[in-house]
């Protein structure tokens, strides 16, 4: 039996891929597949791919056009055989045990979803922790559990296979924003699981990090689209993720106002930190 299908998007990084690879196939839980996408890389990814394919029979390569994220994540999705599903990006590294503590967990919880900690892979430093295993049922407690929106990651997890009624949406930048919020929503419990870690690489070219006016526009509606759902599902989140609009007024490359914009108020501070006035709209 598989006990988690192992999805790793694959798009020009063969200069991480061999530690992320290198990383999934050492996993303590043996009993896995490894599906591997290969997203019309350019570079050496598809003969890395190979190597380890003519490796280990556990690593099965797709190749296809390019065709972005959420395309290669839902053609693992699809493929998968597994009862659990894992989501690595081909940047990343987790732990030896990192699949074995997950899926533990889920099965000794009966959980549709395993969630763990997020650590920077350059500084080591927790982005999210958790100190005890627990699990979580009603809607709110789950949000906050996996700290939905603020880290709407789906690599930082695992996902019972039956329990995945949504695909990643196609063709537009975010993806993840309004898919986590949905699964963890859908999902009948969720257990915490320390001791165990994600690393992630924050890299200079990534999608995320370069701005455009469609990207700024997708961040948009993701946005708009989690915050529609959660009203819908009476799910409460923090005031500063109903924030409208952000501005700011630099003189010399000195910011000297920043002011935070929601439907029912402004908020500015003086060079960016200093509270100076509040402006309420009823």
């Amino acid at each position: 039996m598989i006990k988690v299908s192992v999805i790793v998007p694959v798009y020009n990084v063969a200069k991480y891929l061999p530690a992320c690879i290198d990383s999934i196939v050492s996993q303590s839980l043996q009993d896995i597949e490894i599906i591997c996408i290969n997203d019309g890389s350019t570079d050496h990814c598809a003969e890395i791919l190979e190597q380890y394919a003519r490796k280990d029979s556990r690593v099965q390569v797709i190749t296809q056009t390019n065709q972005g994220l959420s395309n290669a994540r839902n053609t693992g999705i699809a493929r998968a055989q597994g009862e659990y599903v894992g989501l690595v990006d081909s940047d990343d590294v987790i732990l030896p045990d990192f699949f074995e503590k997950l899926y533990s967990a889920a099965k000794k919880q009966d959980a549709d979803i395993a969630v763990t900690n997020i650590r920077r892979f350059s500084f080591g430093r927790y982005k999210l922790r958790y100190y005890e295993e627990k699990v979580y049922t009603g809607a709110q407690a789950k949000m906050d559990a996996a700290d939905i929106p603020r880290y709407n990651y789906v690599w930082n997890k695992i996902y019972r296979k039956s329990a995945l009624r949504y695909f990643f949406t196609e063709g537009i930048y975010y993806e993840d924003i309004n898919w986590s919020i949905k699964v963890v929503y859908d999902a009948n419990k969720l257990v915490t699981v320390p001791d165990t870690a994600y690393y992630y690489r924050k890299l200079s070219q990534s999608i995320v990090r370069s701005r455009s006016e469609r990207k700024m526009e997708d961040h948009r509606l993701a946005w708009k689209e989690l915050l529609d759902f959660a009203k819908e599902h009476r799910i409460l989140f923090k005031e500063r993720y109903y924030m409208k609009q952000k501005t700011r007024i630099t003189l010399l490359g000195i910011t000297i106002l920043k002011g935070y914009h929601w439907s029912y108020r402004s908020y500015y501070k003086l060079f960016g930190c200093i509270p100076f006035l509040s402006i309420r709209r009823d």
